[in-house]
């Protein structure tokens, strides 16, 4: 059975989007393994200066490094990656369960992004939108996005 994990950095501060992840696990349920691993996040002053962003951004990345589950297949969820459909994600999780790649880590960074060190262990880099979304509201949505995915590989009635 195929492992998804979702590994984000910080906390989830609103009931609805935690309600939302836990939702989107439970529905992913009957088709993987699913987990959210959440990183602390680095903390930095009200008015960072460039060099305490770029401090941050790599001890984030330090740490989620060090939380990866072992042998995942590492998706980088930055702004420069690559935009695609719901059936290619879906595609793509089934030829990475199909290739042996049962385990898939899923990365969203903090506010301020992923390091390039974890970007550099990412096999793909996926982006959801030019558009700004709160890293937050990312998790919410990328679970959506993997259950659709789930769904469309299942032929359940979900997608249309």
């Amino acid at each position: 059975m195929m492992s998804l994990y979702v590994v984000a950095v910080g906390k989830l501060k609103d009931a609805w989007m935690r309600d939302g992840c836990a939702e989107y696990l439970k529905r992913l349920q009957p088709w993987c393994r699913a987990a959210v691993i959440e990183v602390e996040e680095y903390r930095l002053p009200e008015n960072p200066s460039p060099a305490q962003i770029a401090i941050g951004i790599e001890k984030e990345g330090e740490r989620i490094l060090a939380k990866l589950p072992q042998n995942a297949r590492v998706v980088a969820m930055c702004i420069e990656g690559k935009q695609q459909p719901s059936e290619q994600l879906a595609a793509y999780l089934e030829k990475s369960a199909a290739d042996g790649q049962g385990t898939l880590a899923f990365v969203i960074g903090g506010s301020y992004g992923l390091s390039e060190a974890v970007k550099n262990a990412a096999v793909l880099r996926l982006s959801m939108s030019e558009m700004t979304f709160p890293h937050q509201l990312a998790r919410v949505m990328l679970l959506e996005q993997l259950y659709r995915a789930m769904s469309i590989n299942a032929h359940a009635k979900y997608h249309k």
